[in-house]
């Protein structure tokens, strides 16, 4: 993302959590929509697997460069949905 687009971001408008520009309103919406799914019991099972596959995850020597980002960017997934459900939680 160049800085001429984050100066020149339309109004109303922000880039949000996993660098997307979104409304507030659309944001909000996002945010409630992943919480009312993971607050679930079978939500909460299906976030502990993802973190267990990704968080908890420990990459021996001998991994290559593009395992590592592979799992990097897993975790980065993991990360945008838990920021996303403490968000939630704060709003």
């Amino acid at each position: 993302m160049a800085w001429e687009q984050i100066r020149n971001k339309p109004e109303g408008y922000h880039y949000s959590i996993d660098g997307f520009t979104r409304s507030k309103a659309a944001e909000i919406e996002l945010n409630a929509d992943i919480a009312s799914l993971f607050k679930t019991e079978l939500g909460k099972k299906v976030l502990n697997y993802l973190k267990s596959i990704t968080v908890d995850a420990v990459a021996g020597r001998d991994i290559t460069n593009d395992q590592l980002r592979h799992l990097e960017g897993m975790r980065y997934l993991y990360f945008i949905l838990k920021k996303r459900l403490e968000e939630h939680k704060e709003s």
